[in-house]
């Protein structure tokens, strides 16, 4: 479904001057969005026409995910959904954006998976691992590594591009993958006796989801902008009630062509935060539990992995002054 950290360099040196030169008085405000739970929820926004009732332009553009990236970087959207590990890739490769709304944080659709006989972390020392190296992959199987006691050192990896995962899991070349959803959900049917071993429910605010916004558009459109966060916990209160819930399934599941059954098996893995829940997360601290500590870790994983040789200023990627202000 989503999200790398190590991408696209190429892609995006040729046009990184044009970042955040959409036109911040444009109309209507551009947002690219992906195939993600907590992204695709915007799709009720969308289906209810809430936007127009809340009386802001917006035109939600979808991609997939590297491609609207790309199209940040090259100036042609005002925002994007992405991962806080890749608003620093972005900002350090020359698109720079600032993180205004938290959507969710993984809870459980990234997987290491392990193959028949893998039965825990501990399972793994002296075996190999396929991972796409320098993913938000490579920095939950490192994070469930010194969980277990363990280093990078005690398994040898093998880099695997996330959407092959599975088949390689399935060749038998590898003891165990790590992939995120749908993927790993993949790897668990295609290969008889694989199991999840850990998980991004075992470290949440490992991965968090937002909604990343232009220094250009936010300075200029930041009524807009709040508007569309209110627009945002309007979705969240739909999806979270029991009176409408069922909707809200139907409404995301038919965007990404899967049945509501398939889909709540999705949404179960992903943390829809509630506005109190963001506010907290918002705060300044270290690790996890705060968007700026897990921005600081993913900085410096990104560093030690060579995706970009300049710490990133996490301060200048977060604002959370709308998010508050609701």
């Amino acid at each position: 479904m989503k999200r790398s950290l190590k991408m696209f360099f190429s892609a995006i040196a040729g046009v990184a001057m044009l970042a955040g030169s959409a036109a911040a008085s444009a109309e209507p405000l551009k947002v690219g969005y992906s195939d993600w739970p907590g992204w695709v929820a915007w799709e009720v926004a969308i289906d209810k026409d809430w936007f127009k009732e809340a009386g802001v332009d917006v035109q939600f553009e979808w991609f997939d995910y590297v491609a609207s990236m790309d199209a940040f970087a090259a100036g042609q959207l005002d925002a994007v959904a992405m991962t806080n590990g890749d608003a620093l890739v972005t900002g350090a490769t020359g698109a720079k954006s600032v993180m205004i709304l938290i959507n969710d944080y993984s809870n459980g659709n990234d997987m290491v998976v392990g193959g028949p006989g893998i039965d825990a972390i501990k399972d793994l020392k002296g075996k190999k691992v396929g991972v796409e190296i320098g993913f938000v992959g490579h920095l939950l199987l490192l994070n469930g590594l010194e969980k277990a006691g363990m280093s990078e050192a005690d398994v040898e990896l093998v880099n695997v591009p996330t959407n092959e995962t599975p088949q390689v899991l399935a060749s038998g070349d590898v003891d165990a993958i790590v992939a995120w959803q749908p993927n790993s959900g993949m790897a668990l049917n295609l290969v008889a006796g694989a199991k999840p071993i850990y998980t991004s429910a075992d470290e949440p605010g490992l991965i968090y989801d937002v909604l990343a916004v232009s220094p250009a558009s936010l300075a200029a459109n930041r009524d807009e902008w709040t508007k569309v966060a209110k627009v945002w916990y309007r979705v969240v209160d739909y999806i979270k009630d029991p009176a409408t819930h069922e909707d809200a399934v139907r409404i995301m599941a038919s965007r990404v062509g899967l049945s509501p059954e398939e889909y709540k098996g999705f949404i179960k893995g992903t943390k829809i935060l509630t506005l109190d829940e963001a506010k907290g997360f918002f705060k300044k601290a270290d690790g996890f539990k705060s968007l700026y500590g897990s921005s600081k870790i993913a900085d410096d994983f990104n560093i030690a992995n060579e995706v970009y040789k300049t710490p990133q200023d996490i301060d200048s990627y977060i604002d959370g002054s709308i998010t508050n202000s609701l």
